[in-house]
């Protein structure tokens, strides 16, 4: 279980670096093209449109692939840890039922030879 933790963890932070790259690049670029049409006076040209919004559109689609990756792992481990503790409580359950029915079953058999030998002894004692 803690191996799949750690994985977790490590695809998680992962996706985040992914992401964090992505925004930063994505403002790199609309830094460029604002510097291009405000200090140069450049005309934003049709191409310069089409790479940011790409880049965007690609970013925007990073992050949601991004949070439904982690959502998703994060389901996965929550369903795994209950599945773990359901386990072990039915196992628990199991091992109470166990030692109650060998009690049980050893007070059925030990009670009547109890019995059987006090009765054998109330017979001698009263013989003798």
């Amino acid at each position: 279980m803690v191996v799949v933790v750690v994985v977790v963890v490590v695809v998680i932070v992962v996706l985040v670096v992914v992401v964090i790259v992505e925004v930063v690049v994505v403002v790199i670029v609309a830094v460029v093209v604002i510097v291009m049409v405000v200090v140069m006076g450049v005309v934003v040209n049709v191409v310069v449109v089409v790479v940011v919004v790409v880049a965007v559109v690609v970013v925007v689609v990073v992050v949601v692939v991004v949070v439904v990756v982690v959502v998703v792992v994060v389901v996965v481990v929550v369903i795994l840890v209950v599945v773990e503790v359901v386990i072990a409580v039915v196992v628990v359950v199991v091992v109470v039922i166990i030692v109650v029915l060998v009690i049980r079953i050893l007070v059925e058999l030990v009670v009547p030879v109890i019995v059987v030998v006090v009765v054998v002894v109330v017979v001698l004692v009263r013989v003798v």
